[in-house]
């Protein structure tokens, strides 16, 4: 509590008067731990309310429970991190009620109280939304040392973990890279060779049917080996953004109007308040065709692939890493095909995985690639016979004063 001054100011410690007392009367006695003696200011008494808004405001998730297992606490980060939707209930009901859906930090919270070993920084995933999530446990005690409950902080690490595996990956694609372009160059040189001798050949012996037929094939494998090899190159080059603003529905429309087949089996949806983006459009342009392209392959003729853009807004309580989630642009694209298992899941976007008779393995290779040049992130979620849904989520980049001033120049981002 604040202490209030005296109207009478005492004098000085030092004075003769501080240590003089009056006849007749008593010390007065000294209470053990006096601030007084000490020299320490008395505390001040805060009101519980201070502490409630001092949980609920942090930013990261915190939940209280009791030793009976009530829960006593909970912010709304802990809420979302969790995937839980919070009701005004769940104070003071049991933990086991309220985390029902997350059995993984049930687990942890039961070995909490029967352990003193606790987790200073530990990580977990949950199943149900695949998110990666870091957590510390806390015991709480009262005035006498007792044990009266315990603290569980949790915070989403799910950006994070994409940033480092998306760093991971350009390593990896950095030495597969060096390697690839060294080959693509010595394997493309002999392959113009073996395509002019053979049709060099076909006009020497238009007499001979069979040798015609022979050289043909030599020439179209020729020519297929050559794409590959082009393939491999634009795969390893690295990618310049050539930036400027983008309407994301003008750039989907695009793509559709360049598939050779199955224009007729998409839907487009895009939300109003959809911004532009500061971005290359016709890289854009190569990731949609890809993945529309793959989604159409990978259904009956009667299927419907949509394609959903939509706008996130800035919300600072998505924090990662300290820092706000910024406003983005997501574009999803659906398919009703037959799904991918999930160990295929886990490598699609490995180079040169692929599970078509004829494929390169490089197109999901190149649109994360394309993704990640413009500092996104792409997400796949599919299971046997449910189909697979591809999204795509872009960070929204004001224009700077200089593309402001020239809308339709180019510039590299990077």
């Amino acid at each position: 509590m604040l202490l209030s001054a005296s109207p009478h100011p005492s004098p000085p410690e030092d004075s003769p008067g501080s240590r003089v007392q009056s006849p007749g009367s008593k010390a007065e006695p000294k209470a053990e731990n006096d601030p007084r003696e000490s020299g320490a200011a008395a505390p001040d008494v805060l009101p519980d309310r201070f502490f409630r808004h001092l949980v609920f405001n942090l930013r990261n998730g915190v939940l209280a429970i009791t030793r009976d297992g009530r829960i006593a606490a909970m912010n709304s980060i802990a809420y979302r991190v969790l995937g839980l939707q919070p009701r005004q209930t769940d104070l003071g009901r049991s933990y086991l009620e309220v985390l029902q859906d997350c059995p993984e930090v049930v687990r942890i919270v039961q070995s909490a109280f029967e352990t003193s070993d606790l987790p200073n920084r530990a990580e977990l995933r949950l199943r149900k939304s695949g998110r990666a999530i870091g957590y510390t446990i806390s015991k709480i005690h009262d005035d006498s040392r007792a044990e009266v409950g315990l603290t569980l902080f949790v915070k989403d690490l799910t950006r994070v973990e994409q940033i480092e595996e998306r760093q991971r990956l350009r390593d990896r694609l950095a030495t597969l890279g060096g390697m690839a372009a060294t080959i693509a160059h010595e394997v493309k040189n002999p392959l113009a060779s073996i395509e002019i001798m053979a049709g060099t050949l076909r006009r020497q012996l238009k007499d001979r049917p069979e040798a015609m037929e022979t050289l043909s094939e030599i020439i179209k494998e020729s020519k297929l080996a050559n794409s590959i090899v082009v393939e491999v190159l634009e795969f390893v080059r690295p990618i310049r953004l050539q930036v400027e603003p983008v309407v994301v529905g003008e750039v989907v429309r695009d793509a559709i109007d360049t598939l050779e087949l199955g224009a007729s089996q998409v839907q487009v949806d895009v939300d109003k308040d959809v911004p532009e983006l500061m971005a290359d459009a016709s890289q854009l342009r190569q990731l949609l065709t890809n993945l529309i392209t793959n989604a159409i392959e990978a259904m009956e003729p009667e299927g419907t692939v949509y394609v959903r853009v939509s706008h996130v807004a800035e919300d600072a309580e998505l924090a990662s890493a300290g820092q706000p989630m910024p406003a983005q642009v997501t574009i999803e694209v659906r398919d009703q095909g037959i799904g991918i298992s999930e160990g295929d899941l886990e490598r699609i976007f490995s180079p040169f995985f692929t599970t078509k008779p004829k494929g390169t393995g490089l197109g999901l290779s190149i649109v994360r690639k394309v993704v990640d040049a413009h500092d996104g992130i792409i997400e796949a979620a599919s299971a046997p016979g449910r189909g697979t849904t591809f999204r795509v989520t872009l960070p929204v980049v004001k224009a700077g004063p200089f593309l402001q001033k020239s809308i339709y120049g180019t510039h590299s981002r990077r």
